[in-house]
């Protein structure tokens, strides 16, 4: 936004909700509250509670279809996993007629579910990623051989993870067939569906994304960043890693080569592009000397001070409080551009 024609917005940000992941959504959510702050613009706090009540200053509210959201100009759903980053929270937005921050609904709910996202991947047939399989607790129950054969294909050590959690919730690194099933039950507890994924060489490396899949500007993407572990190579990143204290660390720029670096980025942005995103997105990926594959999309990327989204975008010239500024202006763009057609 130029300065010209900067104008001092009212955002409500949400955050909270009903999955797991309601304390690091309500980390996020002061840290986009503060920086929103910072940029000069009110904020309204509402937080969704684990009973999925909406909550302003303490109080329930009462939400009506077309009459937006407490007077603001825009929303910013800070909330990651089931009920809050796969389209519901979205749609409810939608219904009550404000614009908001992220990827809408259809974008938002494939990009959730690890399993359809990586099967539309695969249908593409143009973006590398790693070997996986899907697994509905049904089908398992029924034919659990079958499904363990398709499993045995992928080759040990394999990842297990619920397919439609985010921040690295419930993943469990198998290494024998004994594990294999002990991670499908503990995964089964969260979810009926469930994504087993074969050991990726190569190292971790995250790519932000800022913009539009539309119009003629086109969506930036960062300087790519490499994952560290504490714990190594016999580490893997899941959710201790993500939020304790040196759990991890993120080096920028990674250490691969500059085609590689070329090639993270294209494949960021034609992910972002393929799929409809808007806003924001981290694009996850493993790379090996030259091999670059896409692991996951995630719509709305965690704001904690240990996030890495936002460090990625400082590194590539944006401030946190310009980033928050930008993602509502883009979506007040979006709302915009969306009024020009007749549904």
């Amino acid at each position: 936004m130029a300065n010209a024609d900067r104008r001092r917005l009212k955002v409500a940000v949400i955050a909270g909700g009903r999955s797991s992941e309601h304390e690091v959504s309500l980390s996020s959510g002061a840290g986009v509250r503060a920086g929103l702050k910072q940029a000069g613009h009110e904020v309204e706090w509402v937080e969704i509670s684990t009973g999925g009540a909406w909550l302003h200053d303490g109080e329930r509210m009462q939400l009506a279809p077309g009459e937006g959201l407490l007077e603001a100009d825009v929303a910013f759903p800070v909330l990651h996993g089931p009920f809050g980053e796969d389209g519901t929270v979205q749609g409810v937005l939608e219904t009550l007629d404000i614009p908001y921050v992220g990827s809408g609904v259809r974008a938002s709910a494939v990009c959730l579910d690890k399993v359809l996202f990586k099967a539309l991947m695969a249908a593409s047939g143009s973006s590398p990623q790693v070997e996986f399989v899907g697994v509905r607790e049904e089908r398992y129950r029924e034919r659990r051989d079958e499904v363990l054969a398709d499993i045995d294909a992928l080759d040990l050590p394999v990842f297990v993870k619920p397919a439609r959690l985010g921040s690295s919730l419930g993943i469990v690194r198998a290494n024998s067939r004994e594990e294999v099933l002990a991670a499908l039950e503990q995964a089964f507890s969260h979810d009926t569906l469930v994504i087993v994924e074969a050991l990726a060489r190569g190292i971790e490396v995250e790519c932000g994304v800022l913009g539009a899949a539309r119009g003629d500007a086109a969506a930036l993407a960062s300087e790519p960043g490499e994952i560290l572990l504490a714990d190594g190579e016999s580490g893997w990143y899941d959710y201790e890693a993500k939020y304790s204290a040196g759990g991890m660390e993120l080096l920028i720029p990674a250490r691969i080569s500059e085609a590689a670096r070329g090639r993270v980025r294209e494949l960021a942005l034609d992910t972002f592009a393929r799929f409809d995103c808007d806003g924001l997105a981290r694009v996850d990926f493993f790379v090996d000397g030259e091999n670059v594959l896409v692991n996951e999309l995630n719509t709305m990327p965690g704001f904690t001070p240990t996030s890495v989204y936002p460090k990625l975008m400082a590194a590539s010239g944006i401030s946190y409080p310009d980033l928050l500024e930008r993602l509502c202006v883009l979506a007040l763009e979006r709302r915009e551009a969306l009024r020009a057609y007749s549904w």
